[in-house]
């Protein structure tokens, strides 16, 4: 079917860290999937209310009623990275939120669209710890996905979805690269001409790092990205303070050049 009022919802992923856009600020699946509806269905509106940081229950409470406002007729609603690297997890809240929040958008008439998450320890060993979080991460989100009608994109059942090269640095979020495939994934998914499951293909193979390259690399991880990260877990900020959404409200689409 086609759709004309694309609304996004979510967190640094939705919002499109770390996928830059030519004229500023951050670009992202969100928009490029907005981009494929246009070029598709032509006359697309899209808002992004996404905010990096978000924890679940932020996200419903802040961003899903406005986004319900704008009427869409299709809807993404990625949450639970933030709520599974916290201390404080706990995946039967989550699982609570994430139902309400796809429950709420079917209820409107939406298509809504969600996506599960890759092993990260399949690609950085040192990650090993979260695996067990982000299994029950995406247990919730399959789980309210079968519950609510939802579409789940299961990038975690999809091997190349652990390419390091679809990642950035910071080992979190998407690489552009990672970010067009997602986009091109959920354009399958929801049956956009021209769009078939090339996004799933192999990268081409590339020799493994050094052991010193390694090191090297999670030296630089360690100090650029986990450390700052904690820092600010310990004074209770968050990435997302002073941070609006980018796109609060329908807007055309402006292909990205």
């Amino acid at each position: 079917m086609p759709w004309h009022r694309y609304v996004a919802i979510g967190d640094s992923s939705t919002e499109g860290l770390d996928d830059p856009h030519p004229a500023g600020g951050y670009r992202g699946w969100a928009d490029r999937l907005a981009e494929r509806l246009d070029a598709t269905h032509g006359d697309v509106a899209y808002a992004n209310l996404a905010v990096r940081g978000r924890t679940a229950d932020r996200i419903r409470a802040e961003q899903l009623a406005p986004a319900l406002a704008l009427d869409p007729d299709l809807i993404s609603i990625v949450a639970g990275v933030n709520d599974m690297l916290r201390p404080t997890f706990d995946p039967v809240r989550l699982a609570e939120d994430l139902e309400a929040m796809l429950g709420a958008g079917v209820d409107a008439g939406a298509t809504v669209v969600t996506i599960t998450w890759p092993d990260p320890s399949r690609m950085h060993p040192a990650a090993r710890l979260l695996r067990r979080r982000v299994a029950g991460l995406n247990a919730a989100i399959r789980t309210a996905s079968e519950r609510t009608g939802a579409h789940v994109l299961d990038l975690a059942a999809e091997p190349v979805a652990t390419d390091t090269r679809l990642w950035s640095d910071d080992r979190l979020h998407a690489s552009s690269l990672g970010h067009e495939r997602i986009a091109d994934a959920l354009a399958q998914l929801l049956g956009i001409d021209g769009h078939d499951g090339s996004w799933a293909r192999p990268l081409p193979p590339v020799p493994p790092p050094a052991p010193r390259q390694r090191i090297v690399a999670e030296a630089a991880w360690l100090r650029d990205h986990l450390a700052p990260w904690v820092a600010r877990r310990v004074r209770g900020h968050s990435s997302g303070d002073h941070v609006t959404a980018k796109r609060p409200t329908l807007r055309p689409v402006e292909p990205s050049h």
